[in-house]
């Protein structure tokens, strides 16, 4: 079941948006409300989610509600990782989520906490334990980032990769289970906590994890699953057949679908963080999304059984 659309993913990391074409975030703003607009008129009964946001930042929370994002969205996200990218400690988690809390009446979503293997998987266990400790039943969504680690072959998603140093290489172990398929330490821990934790998975364009991945989510009592689906690759060969098949799989879940990633032909600048040069487009692309797997006609996902 889709309950949820969330509006791009961490729209102010220079890694996912690029400021220095929206340094102010004023287009982004625009297709923001765009396209929350476009996913509420396809099914009103849809929360719409502005994308989480990292870093954990009041003043872009403010300029999104100077610019009535909020006005158009039912709820607002925030993503932290303080044991691995955040100048923050992880025993501050309260204060952090209470920060953006004070700045509006829309509900606080957790949509990605993590604790990334890198340099021990007995770090990413006594992280997790925290973590629960800080932030259970403090937001009404609180989805653990990830599954899987992200294959080393695949690449992250971030603008500068191997420059970035052990920033860069942390993205290869989020995961509570390792490249090979066995599980860490930390799994056993996470499934004290569900359904409280969902997850937050990324699904690749025909990812050859997805059966393994739904069959774990469900052997671990997860509820709450978020992941994506890319505008960008909407455009390749047999694009809906994936995305059909994607979303027949996860139908068991609650769902919170993100849509980001600028085809690099529909940007300003030829790469996935750029604002779109339509941004109708994008609020078409989440629209036309929503129309597919959560329509009011409810229609059933080709592929399903």
């Amino acid at each position: 079941m889709i309950e949820a659309a969330m509006i791009w993913n961490e729209p102010n990391n220079k890694s996912h948006w690029d400021l220095e074409i929206d340094p102010d975030w004023s287009l982004f703003a625009d297709m923001a409300v765009g396209a929350a607009d476009a996913i509420r008129e396809a099914n009103p009964d849809v929360t719409t989610v502005l994308g989480g946001i990292s870093p954990i930042d009041p003043l872009f929370i403010q300029n999104m509600q100077s610019r009535s994002v909020l006005d158009h969205v039912d709820a607002v996200a925030v993503h932290g990782f303080p044991l691995d990218w955040n100048l923050w400690s992880i025993h501050e988690w309260p204060d952090k989520l209470a920060e953006i809390q004070a700045l509006t009446r829309l509900p606080v979503w957790v949509s990605e906490v993590g604790v990334s293997s890198f340099g021990a998987e007995e770090v990413q266990l006594w992280g997790l334990k925290r973590t629960a400790e800080l932030l259970k039943g403090r937001a009404p969504r609180i989805q653990w980032y990830s599954l899987f680690d992200l294959p080393q072959s695949w690449g992250a998603t971030t603008r500068h990769k191997e420059a970035e140093g052990s920033s860069y290489y942390r993205h290869f172990y989020m995961g509570l289970i390792r490249e090979d398929g066995t599980p860490k330490p930390a799994l056993e821990e996470f499934a004290r906590h569900t359904p409280d934790f969902g997850i937050c998975q990324w699904f690749h364009f025909e990812d050859p994890r997805l059966e393994k991945g739904v069959e774990w989510l469900k052997r671990l009592g997860v509820k709450s699953l978020r992941t994506g689906l890319s505008w960008a690759d909407s455009f390749r060969p047999n694009a809906l057949d994936w995305f059909d098949r994607q979303m027949a799989a996860i139908e068991d879940f609650d769902v919170t679908l993100t849509f980001c990633f600028t085809p690099e032909h529909r940007g300003i600048a030829p790469h996935h963080t750029s604002p779109p040069l339509v941004k109708e487009e994008y609020a078409d692309f989440c629209a036309s999304m929503i129309e597919r797997y959560a329509g009011r006609s409810k229609r059933r996902i080709r592929g399903a059984a």
